[in-house]
């Protein structure tokens, strides 16, 4: 079993042919330094978006431009602390004037492992404001230019998980979040209209460094071996037992911007291996 983050690929790139994939309109994501982020970065480029990076790590921010510009892409980062508000504000007028913003997927996230009882409430606020309150605030921000484009259409993808359906043992704050951008999804797509669309994204554990780390200690504590980790622990209720990588959730994405899903308004797309709706099945 391969429990190392995938390289990416440009022949894995969900590669959709549209008028609206174009370098005039701009797609912004968030937390593109790793991840199901980079890799939503290069695949809306692959697709020939204009995309505009947002990371807090300007050296992987800059890697996966790099990586973008490689597979003919074009993708400007920009190295920005969601947290902060003028920065915030900053790069989204910047995005305007590289075309029009028509796309928004708000992906950056970490995870803090503690029960309620002990969960540090400076952690509990700095992951509202970076995996919550910044998404709203960038979608506050985006959906003004997208009325004023071209059709005045527009797609805002949030990345949502599992953990937006169901609540795990000390993820308090991560459950929290994931059900608030459902809440989010909803409210955006209510008043849309059916022109400016939002709809998650949620799958179960994904090859990303914030899962991977967490298998070495995952198998000390439990004194097994890291394959038994993913294939009886992570993915213990799952029907397919291996992780998804990083550019199977961003293709996710990229079909959810499409043409294909003008009727998922409001919608999630959950991609979980199975494991939320033969959950009570797994549990007899």
């Amino acid at each position: 079993m391969d429990i190392n983050e995938p390289k990416l690929k440009k022949e894995d790139v969900l590669k959709i042919d549209q008028r609206d994939f174009c370098a005039d309109n701009v797609c912004i994501v968030t937390g593109v330094g790793t991840g199901i982020g980079r890799a939503t970065a290069v695949a809306a480029a692959v697709n020939g978006l204009t995309v505009v990076g947002l990371d807090v790590d300007e050296e992987k921010g800059g890697e996966t431009a790099a990586t973008a510009q490689e597979f003919g892409g074009r993708m400007i980062f920009r190295k920005t602390d969601l947290c902060e508000d003028d920065q915030v504000e900053e790069a989204v007028t910047e995005a305007a004037g590289m075309g029009n913003i028509r796309y928004l997927a708000n992906i950056a996230g970490i995870q803090h492992i503690d029960s309620v009882e002990n969960f540090p409430m400076e952690k509990y606020d700095y992951m509202q404001r970076l995996m919550l309150r910044a998404p709203f605030f960038l979608s506050k921000l985006t959906i003004p230019y997208m009325r004023k484009g071209p059709d005045g259409c527009g797609a805002i993808g949030n990345m949502c998980s599992v953990h937006g359906f169901i609540c795990t043992l000390n993820k308090p704050v991560y459950n929290i979040t994931k059900f608030g951008l459902r809440a989010l999804t909803q409210s955006i797509s209510a008043e849309g209209n059916g022109k400016i669309r939002s709809f998650t994204v949620s799958t179960g554990f994904v090859k990303t460094p914030l899962a991977l780390n967490q298998i070495p200690a995952q198998a000390d504590q439990r004194g097994i071996t890291e394959e038994a980790v993913v294939h009886d622990v992570m993915m213990g209720f799952s029907r397919v037992k291996e992780m998804m990588s990083p550019m199977e959730v961003a293709n996710l994405f990229v079909f959810g911007f499409s043409k294909h899903a003008k009727y998922l308004v409001g919608g999630d797309l959950l991609f979980d291996g199975g494991m939320l709706k033969t959950y009570a099945e797994n549990k007899t």
